[in-house]
């Protein structure tokens, strides 16, 4: 450490290198978070697109747009990469960008581990993709990618697998550098539950991807074996189970759910309290509530799949356990609206997000207990009320929470206040398009009306012809968000000072830096031991 304190002194200040190399080789924590975040918005315009492309097929009965088989594929490559391509990579950029600079760091801990996290990714994500364009398209099973029908599959399926080891071991990576940052390089005076609420929430998650990732790893590995050097874990005329592998997956795939949900709260626990200009009600109890949620995420696995056929006590034990979740995440709702109790409430876009979340985030977590009770599972399996149960809770809960922290911090990252109106225009539209979306899909599922099937019976037009209008809303108001986002970096609006918000410095450590922040040296300058002291 000392001789790259003695060689890297402030005489040769410099900022960012020029042309395209500055962005594959990079290692600060801001480029690479604007690499994330990038990504991340290119991946959700493209996983957008194969979800219009399933809504506008089902705008009305029978087959007009495209084939089944090709259906399939959109809906299991949307749902690959919406949650390993968008979803988790923007909450990647949030702490490359927020963690840092909320702790009084320098940069990440290990910054040439961060460019190889980040670079993983475009390669993962081109290899998922090109699946599309090989003979017999790309896996078509669902994002689950149960056996025996994923091993159905030819040549489209090792290319699915090697993805997403990738995309796995991008996590991992990623997951590694927020702990050493967290556990190394806070800045003195900076105790553990003095940190936000933001970056404890990543700590648990990074904790999580790294438990998780590796099963899912050997899950899909086991697939691969099966499939190309006749093992049979999976494959029940060689002895295998195919149930097994449902229990592996969704011992990664309930905690998963977490992994997307837990960085929102994150944010959503740092935008109430600003915009409430109060104190984050109940911290301490917001942190164990997170570690709660986190370890309960690993318990419930099962709850996914009552109708295989377990025992009646194993269902009962999975049904109290899930039941048990709502009790901390009670807590964190609890705590947002009693921070907003008398607080002096203003509606800035990034508040209506932090809003937004919570309202359907709660409504996703209603239907969630209704899921929960083994016995009515038996009813809503498969159906489209919880195609809506997951939209609610991942979109509604990790995509609004994105929003919320975007238009929270982007005046921060870029020196210049977003366009309000279109911020708000943006809120309302994506709200109000979410729930003619989503919101239909419960009474089709209750209807009886089954998910991934391209047509359906003619009982169940007008939902969906609601569903297929609120798509499209949703979905093209985020070029509108593109728009936003563009004239904040062309620097086109109102210059911000140090404090954004009113009242933020005493809501994070970050709002005591210049906007936008330094590209080295961040708190040069500032006497760190007073801004952490004042928080």
């Amino acid at each position: 450490m000392a001789t790259v304190a003695d060689t890297h002194t402030a005489e040769h200040e410099h900022g960012p290198a020029k042309g395209i190399m500055r962005w594959i080789t990079t290692t600060n924590h801001k480029d690479i978070g604007t690499l994330y975040l990038t990504f991340a918005m290119a991946m959700f315009l493209v996983g957008g697109a194969m979800a219009l492309i399933i809504r506008a097929e089902l705008y009305q009965p029978g087959l007009q747009l495209v084939d089944p088989h090709f259906f399939n594929q959109m809906t299991t490559l949307h749902a690959l990469i919406m949650v390993f391509g968008a979803v988790m990579p923007a909450f990647a950029g949030f702490a490359n960008w927020m963690i840092p600079p909320m702790i009084g760091a320098p940069d990440m801990a290990l910054p040439r581990m961060n460019n190889w996290s980040f670079w993983v990714l475009p390669f993962a994500a081109a290899m998922l993709s090109a699946t599309l364009f090989m003979d017999g398209g790309a896996v078509a099973s669902g994002w689950t990618l149960y056996p025996p029908l994923v091993l159905q599959f030819g040549n489209a399926l090792p290319f699915t697998i090697f993805s997403v080891h990738l995309l796995g071991l991008s996590s991992i990576m990623a997951a590694i550098n927020i702990i050493v940052t967290i556990f190394n390089l806070r800045a003195p005076g900076m105790t553990m539950m003095k940190m936000p609420m933001f970056c404890w929430a990543w700590l648990i998650t990074a904790f999580l991807l790294i438990l998780v990732m590796p099963v899912l790893a050997g899950a899909v590995t086991m697939l691969l074996t099966d499939k190309f050097f006749d093992t049979s874990f999976f494959d029940a005329a060689g002895g295998g189970d195919p149930v097994l592998f449902q229990h592996l997956f969704w011992f990664f795939g309930h905690p998963e759910v977490y992994i997307i949900i837990l960085p929102a709260f994150g944010i959503i626990s740092q935008v109430v309290p600003t915009f409430s200009r109060k104190p984050l009600f109940g911290k301490n109890s917001m942190v164990f509530a997170t570690a709660v949620i986190g370890f309960l995420s690993f318990i419930v696995w099962a709850h996914h799949q009552f109708t295989v056929g377990m025992p009646v006590p194993a269902e009962l034990y999975f049904m109290y356990a899930t039941m048990l979740i709502a009790v901390p995440t009670g807590v964190k709702v609890f705590n947002w609206l009693a921070t907003m109790w008398k607080g002096s409430l203003t509606f800035e876009t990034p508040m209506l997000h932090a809003l937004g979340f919570i309202v359907l985030f709660v409504f996703g977590g209603f239907t969630g207990i209704m899921m929960s009770q083994a016995p009515v599972d038996l009813y809503y399996h498969d159906n489209y009320f919880i195609v809506a149960h997951f939209h609610y809770t991942l979109v509604g809960g990790g995509v609004f929470g994105i929003f919320a922290g975007l238009f929270y911090w982007l005046p921060k990252w870029t020196g210049t206040m977003y366009d309000e109106k279109l911020g708000k225009l943006h809120f309302w539209l994506s709200f109000l398009g979410f729930n003619l979306l989503f919101m239909p899909q419960h009474f089709l599922g209750l209807a009886g009306m089954p998910r991934r099937i391209p047509d359906y019976a003619v009982q169940f037009t007008e939902f969906n012809q609601m569903s297929t209008v609120g798509a499209f809303i949703f979905g093209f108001t985020q070029l509108l968000l593109i728009y936003i986002v563009y004239k904040c970096v062309k620097g086109e609006g109102e210059k911000v000072g140090d404090e954004v918000w009113e009242g933020a410095k005493s809501h994070g450590l970050e709002w005591n830096l210049p906007s936008p922040m330094p590209y080295h040296h961040s708190f040069e300058g500032i006497d760190i031991h007073k801004a952490v002291a004042d928080e």
